[in-house]
């Protein structure tokens, strides 16, 4: 086969380099064990492989790789995304490896909490360590390959720093590399001494003209507006670096080059779309409502990765916002619902006080359910439907705490909606210093709280299999599999409340590397 005159090249393992069917929220079953089916039909359902050219170039690959390409090519390297399984035909021309990823060893959360839970390997860390002692990488070490590492998850490469060794990483990047990836590329390539780790900081984090924009197709069109979050929450990473508001023109931009390549889909990404433009919090309705309509101009459907429950209430409050953008997507886009992320953490007015005092604002603090179940009623009336996530073993949290997210999922039963429940990981300004550790004891309103976030999310995904999610006889396969699964794990969930569960609660569960 034929090979690119590659110096440089970057990588991830296949539950990276997918496009999850299309479907961004069906990635999420990476950060899991395989259950009830064997490992191989568990990847194909959220991670089948992506088309590739004959060089093993993929047609569309993760957003940060892309960034870290575009940034390496505008700078006159030789660099290319290459999928995994095409590593072989570039053990003789890599100088460099660099290799990104979001969860690296599931240490991360949810893949922590179903290692937790489960005590088996997430797929995202097998398949991770595969890619690690594959052939090719092997190969491309022994060759003199400098391989350096990097992404969200640059930060749990401290916590297996036997593996550093044993993989030979050359360097660890921490933080947005858009600008210093192309500084370091010189210094390996021109066999200068680099640090064995790099920190990129809020101070040296990339201005807007040093952003590139991508030169291919991005994992389902997804295109970032904006970088960093106002609101401050202490168990968030991003919190911490500064805000930026990505000009429409370039988004409009990074949308082309996704549609050269076949995707005519766009994930609009931030860690709060409804911000964009904002002063503070402050919803901006004129820049939302531009953005949407030039948008909807160039794509047939279109998601939100994340936005915040707060934002939602107050922008449908005093703008009508929701109802505006909605139509917008719904009268003029091939689709008929949106998809977002968004984050519950506790319904615990208490413990947000502590852990997240910006979240509700520019709404009280004490309001913080109310918040919730509000935007939840908006999002059901507007056909929005989220994969939301709550946090368990805060710390300082008490039991009231918990009970109050109990009887916060109870006034949640009605709105349609995926819920999911996360382990408190260490990360943001509450990041551990007893690095290495995961750990939490289980209590009875811990399982409870699981117990409902189980069956009120397993309610839901029939509904939305059934009725929005994954039209077509294509997914057809994918649609029984998943079906299946739902089947099973209610079954397993029955056998659990019976057996299980009074034994499971009191235990510590924890991850030592």
């Amino acid at each position: 086969m034929d090979a690119l005159d590659a110096e440089i090249v970057i990588t991830s393992d296949r539950t990276m380099m997918s496009d999850h069917h299309g479907k961004e929220f069906i990635g999420f079953m990476a950060t899991g064990p395989s259950i009830f089916i064997p490992e191989f039909l568990w990847m194909y359902i959220c991670c089948p492989k992506v088309k590739t050219d004959k060089y093993g170039r993929p047609i569309e690959a993760p957003y940060g790789l892309r960034k870290i390409e575009a940034a390496l090519q505008d700078a006159g390297f030789k660099a290319y995304i290459i999928d995994p399984d095409y590593l072989r035909l570039y053990i003789d021309k890599a100088k460099i490896l660099m290799i990104g990823h979001h969860d690296f060893f599931a240490f991360g959360p949810p893949s922590s909490e179903w290692w937790l839970l489960t005590g088996r390997e997430p797929v995202n860390r097998r398949s991770f360590i595969r890619l690690m002692e594959s052939e090719a990488v092997r190969k491309m070490k022994q060759k003199g390959v400098k391989i350096v590492v990097g992404g969200p998850a640059a930060w749990q490469w401290l916590w297996e720093p036997e593996l550093v060794d044993k993989w030979g990483i050359d360097t660890i990047v921490d933080g947005e590399a858009d600008e210093i990836v192309v500084d370091l590329a010189s210094k390996l390539l021109n066999g200068e001494e680099v640090p064995r780790y790099i920190y990129v900081g809020a101070h040296e984090a990339p201005a807007l003209d040093k952003i590139p924009i991508i030169k291919g197709a991005s994992i389902n069109g997804l295109v970032e507006i904006m970088r960093g979050c106002p609101r401050g929450c202490k168990f968030c990473s991003v919190t911490l670096r500064p805000l930026r508001y990505i000009p429409i023109e370039r988004i409009l931009k990074e949308i082309e080059v996704n549609k050269r390549f076949g995707i005519e889909s766009v994930i609009l990404h931030s860690e709060d779309v409804l911000l964009y433009g904002a002063k503070g919090i402050e919803v901006n309705e004129e820049a939302l409502l531009k953005l949407h309509d030039e948008v909807a101009k160039n794509v047939r459907s279109m998601a939100w990765s994340h936005a915040s429950l707060a934002a939602i209430v107050y922008a449908q409050r005093r703008y009508r916002l929701i109802s505006k953008i909605t139509d917008i997507i719904f009268s003029r886009l091939e689709q008929n619902y949106l998809g977002v992320e968004v984050g519950i953490e506790t319904g615990s007015p208490r413990l947000a006080q502590i852990i997240m005092p910006a979240k509700a604002k520019p709404f009280k603090t004490e309001e913080w359910p109310d918040i919730v179940e509000e935007a939840f009623a908006i999002m059901h009336e507007h056909r929005i439907i989220p994969a939301a996530t709550f946090i368990l073993g805060f710390p300082g949290e008490e039991p009231d705490d918990v009970i109050k997210t109990i009887e916060l999922l109870d006034r949640l039963k009605k709105y349609r909606s995926l819920i999911v429940p996360m382990l408190f990981v260490p990360m943001g300004v509450l990041k551990s210093e007893e690095s290495g550790i995961v750990k939490m004891k289980l209590t009875p309103e811990h399982a409870e709280a699981m117990r409902k976030a189980f069956w009120h999310t397993v309610s839901w995904a029939e509904d939305i299999i059934a009725n929005f999610y994954m039209k077509g006889f294509r997914y057809e396969p994918v649609k029984l599999l998943l079906k299946a699964f739902l089947w099973f794990a209610k079954r397993k969930m029955q056998e659990i409340e019976k057996e299980l569960l009074p034994e499971f609660t009191g235990r510590e569960l924890s991850i030592k590397t």
